[in-house]
């Protein structure tokens, strides 16, 4: 009889256990359910924050410092103000600066406007659209050393191309690289022919994503291409011009390897750009502090130029 008791009495124990265990399980699906973004991004966000956050305390740290290498290991000296009044008078960062804004401006308008003017032109086209496209890929799918050594060899004054049309035109064997009047516009044609494609086919997509009921109606009240073009085309492709403009202006400030490649910076200091400077400035100077120091500064530029643009850009969309 006894034992007949403990048995019902387990019965409903187990039950309760069951149901508690149950219930658990449920909550932690519903938790994961709920959390599942955060739970599978996380992963690729700790490495983020580590390559990232990481490296940018140690420039912090670094750009305070003077740091110098030693038979007993690395010395570090408290160099702040000394790496401040150094850069305050660093003439030649400062043309390096000067000459990264020109070349941003210049190429990520030029190539901005030649990639409208293709795009458009494409989009008009009833064939061989696929094929235009591929072709335009061509100068992106180009590694920037074979376009350095490429173009370097159109631009030689002796049996380059360039200079042969030039001579040919206007009777003078002109030097582009070789000059210091010429040398950063040389660098802007080559950065305009190999980023134009990247221009053209993000608008290309903006221009075709736009709704052909809205041109169709224009076309039915009158309006002719400029007009067209001017008020429905350019405002209804602002996202895409804006998304491309910025990606495109972000890739120009840090452009190196084809002004490595072409120039060298020189002649002088005429293409001498930021991230240039600061490569030699670490690593050919091996002056890690106050290249650590021109690091923070030029991050701090690029940051404050893509304020400035989100800035008009929302006081565009307000108007």
């Amino acid at each position: 009889m006894a034992s007949t008791l403990v048995s019902k009495t387990a019965v409903p124990g187990r039950a309760q256990q069951q149901s508690a265990a149950s219930s658990r399980g449920t909550r932690v699906l519903d938790l994961f359910d709920r959390h599942f973004r955060l739970i599978t991004i996380a992963p690729a966000a700790l490495l983020i924050l580590s390559l990232t956050v990481v490296p940018a305390i140690e420039l912090v740290r670094m750009a305070g410092a003077k740091i110098a290498f030693t038979n007993d290991g690395v010395e570090r000296t408290a160099a702040l103000a000394e790496n401040i009044g150094r850069l305050a008078n660093d003439w030649i960062y400062w043309r390096a600066l000067l000459n990264t804004l020109a070349f941003v401006i210049t190429s990520t308008l030029a190539e901005l406007v030649l990639g409208l003017v293709l795009a458009l032109a494409a989009q008009r086209m009833t064939r061989a659209k696929g094929m235009v496209r591929t072709l335009m890929l061509m100068p992106i799918l180009i590694p920037p050393v074979a376009i350095g050594n490429m173009w370097r060899l159109m631009y030689n004054p002796e049996f380059g191309i360039i200079a042969h049309l030039v001579d040919q035109v206007a009777g003078v064997r002109l030097d582009m690289l070789g000059s210091t009047s010429t040398a950063l516009l040389a660098v802007i044609i080559v950065d305009v022919w190999h980023w134009t494609p990247f221009m053209f086919l993000i608008l290309l997509a903006g221009l075709e994503g736009l709704p052909e009921e809205v041109m169709q109606a224009s076309h039915l009240d009158g309006a002719n291409s400029l007009q067209r073009l001017r008020f429905i085309v350019l405002p209804m492709l602002w996202p895409a011009i804006a998304v491309a403009f910025v990606f495109r202006s972000i890739g120009a400030f840090k452009v190196f390897d084809q002004i490595y490649l072409l120039t060298s910076g020189g002649p002088g200091v005429s293409t001498e750009v930021l991230s240039l400077y600061v490569f030699k400035v670490f690593f050919q100077n091996n002056e890690l502090g106050y290249g650590a120091l021109l690091s923070l500064v030029t991050i701090a530029i690029v940051c404050s130029y893509l304020a400035v643009f989100r800035i008009a850009q929302r006081t565009k969309g307000a108007l």
